[in-house]
């Protein structure tokens, strides 16, 4: 792997597109197991279509990847599986299940997964017309989707982070 006919070092594409892929599983893990805490909530139901989202924008990185002949690193894609699980261990203010601290890290974590993405379709569209195969790729739809998946997770921001830090007194 190195240079194509445009000039573009396929290598270090391969290395960038690959992190994103990788970065994709952590996110989706992170999403379902939000979607799946939240279940019933408003929250909840907006999940799930975010994570439905979150699919159809990793199986489009994997086609560009294709378009692109670039290899799946595997490892990397088990690495960032290994590293959301291990997140799960973080202290949330209870020995075990869910808090409203959870929640709002779950957010955060999405939204910068999120914010990352939009950061990816950004830079692909600003190399996409060197790669032949990608020519018709709408990026600035996926852009468009990325910033509403942010506006989405915005919408649910305030009251998660009342919920987290004011909790209701016993009466």
């Amino acid at each position: 792997m190195g240079k194509d006919p445009s000039g573009m070092d396929i290598k270090l594409l391969s290395i960038y597109l690959n992190d994103h892929v990788a970065g994709s599983r952590a996110g989706l893990e992170l999403a379902r197991r939000s979607m799946r805490s939240n279940e019933g909530s408003p929250l909840g139901d907006d999940l799930v279509r975010l994570v439905r989202e979150i699919e159809e924008d990793r199986e489009t990185l994997e086609e560009l990847m294709e378009l692109a002949n670039v290899r799946r690193a595997s490892v990397k894609e088990g690495g960032a599986w290994l590293v959301e699980r291990l997140g799960r261990l973080k202290m949330n203010g209870r020995l075990v299940g869910y808090s409203p601290l959870s929640r709002l890290e779950e957010l955060e974590g999405l939204r910068l997964g999120i914010e990352g993405k939009r950061s990816l379709w950004r830079n692909l569209l600003e190399v996409g017309a060197e790669i032949e195969a990608w020519e018709g790729v709408d990026f600035a739809s996926l852009i468009a989707r990325a910033e509403s998946q942010i506006e989405l997770l915005e919408s649910h921001r305030a009251e998660t982070v009342r919920q987290a830090f004011f909790q209701p007194s016993a009466a």
